[in-house]
């Protein structure tokens, strides 16, 4: 269990707060890139850890986020009109570029913002002592909060934190690929994004919550993702963790027969992120989970190929929902399954076959971590064995968190290069410790 008080101080991620502090020291993804599809498009509204905001695409070509409310009288600036490089609120026509300058005040008087910048000029009072006072314009007064941007593979990524800290992207290694190699989803969760990314982390989920409900001496296929059997046969693997420079290696050993181990081993890494193995051939998959606010997350999922591009059937299997890639509504981007449909769950078929009676992994996993309820209790809980992950995530979440508290940055902010790694599923001798087996097989071949 956790304690009520470490529950609220990792689970609230709002300006001010400890973790809020904490996870905007790490670049964020907000947007696919489709949804700001050229420049000047209509400005969109995004809510990202309790702050609102809106993103446009500047006349260049350049996305920009800044605060939702102008600064003037606090209208919404996604009413905006996107111009000249620019966005100009609907209700008094302020305009302001991306860095969040005051460029234009039209409804103010000439002597608001005199051109010659010379108190008394616009009264035709100029005052020519190499001594007279300067007099700052009202719109050079005005600066509203805008965040730095990066675009990449097809992501719109937003910093929140101190500017002075900001670092270069995480380098992971679907982000450096070709965007024929990769596919790029999101969908909204109702619930906290830490029993979220929970889920992501937790390797003993897998042999139920995505199984069949048999065990199979062949691969098992669920939602369009291949499992070995080893991971139906031996359902109750167990766990070793490592630390790292950004995040935590889980490392999840099952029996695969009298000589030999089956080792699954994934990444978490440093704020949000998972990366999880797959058979030799298919793709690689990954999430983030990014609060929204405090009850509410983005699901970030990333399938890729290093070696080659995606194939148009596998592309078309992710995007009809397939996998981690839930089925969406376009513009919304709430999945189709979900709580008010009871997430389509098929009793018949979770009695012939299926061991959720879900379609989709991805379904699955909002199924049971949003039936948890909006933020859980975790003073209810009963952690085994099985959530050693779980419990070196939370640790390490909480100490970076703490320590930041008492003046210590988060050196993984500061060290993308750290990101370049992999997941691994490999078959061991059981006298071969998995770090040695897996030492080659987890750093990126994208970076070597």
């Amino acid at each position: 269990m956790l304690p009520a008080h470490d529950n609220t101080y990792i689970t609230r991620t709002g300006p001010g707060t400890p973790m809020g502090n904490l996870l905007r020291r790490f670049w964020a993804p907000v947007l696919l890139s489709s949804e700001l599809p050229g420049p000047d498009c209509p400005p969109v509204q995004l809510r990202v850890m309790s702050e609102d905001l809106v993103a446009f695409r500047t006349t260049s070509g350049r996305p920009a986020v800044l605060a939702a409310h102008c600064p003037h009288r606090g209208a919404s600036l996604f009413f905006g009109r996107n111009e000249e490089e620019g966005l100009r609120c609907v209700y008094h026509g302020w305009k302001f570029d991306a860095t969040g300058r005051c460029i234009d005040m039209p409804n103010e008087p000439p002597e608001s913002n005199p051109s010659t910048g010379h108190f008394g000029a616009a009264q035709g009072n100029l005052r020519t002592s190499p001594s007279a006072e300067l007099r700052t314009s009202f719109r050079d007064k005005v600066h509203h909060t805008a965040y730095q941007c990066r675009e990449q593979a097809g992501i719109i990524w937003v910093y929140l934190g101190p500017p002075d800290l900001q670092a270069e992207l995480p380098q992971l290694e679907w982000a450096a690929l070709p965007p024929s190699h990769i596919v790029v989803s999101k969908r909204l969760q109702d619930c906290n994004y830490l029993q979220a990314m929970e889920g992501g982390i937790d390797p003993s989920h897998l042999s139920f919550l995505h199984s069949k409900k048999e065990a199979s001496q062949k691969p098992v296929e669920a939602g369009g993702i291949r499992f070995p059997p080893y991971m139906t046969r031996d359902r109750h693997p167990r766990f070793e963790t490592l630390e790292t420079g950004s995040g935590v290696q889980i490392a999840a050993r099952r029996v695969a027969d009298d000589e030999h181990f089956y080792w699954r081993i994934s990444q978490f890494l440093l704020p949000w992120y998972t990366i999880f193995p797959a058979d030799p051939g298919l793709p690689l998959g990954g999430h983030a989970w990014v609060p929204i606010d405090d009850t509410h997350c983005w699901t970030w999922s990333f399938s890729w190929q290093a070696e080659r591009p995606l194939t148009p059937e596998e592309v078309a299997d992710m995007r009809s929902g397939l996998g981690i890639h839930a089925h969406v509504d376009p513009i919304t981007f709430q999945p189709l399954a979900n709580r008010a449909n009871d997430y389509r769950v098929d009793r018949v078929e979770q009695h012939r076959g299926s061991f959720s009676g879900i379609r989709g992994i991805g379904e699955q996993d909002m199924a049971a971590q949003e039936s948890m309820g909006p933020i859980y209790d975790r003073t209810k809980e009963h952690l085994g064995v099985s959530d050693a992950a779980i419990i070196s995530m939370r640790r390490l979440l909480l100490r970076l968190a703490h320590a930041l508290e008492a003046g210590q940055e988060p050196a993984a902010a500061a060290q993308p290069e750290n990101y370049r790694v992999r997941s691994a599923a490999l078959v061991l001798p059981r006298a071969q410790p998995w770090q040695q087996g897996a030492a080659g097989a987890l750093a990126s071949p994208v970076f070597t």
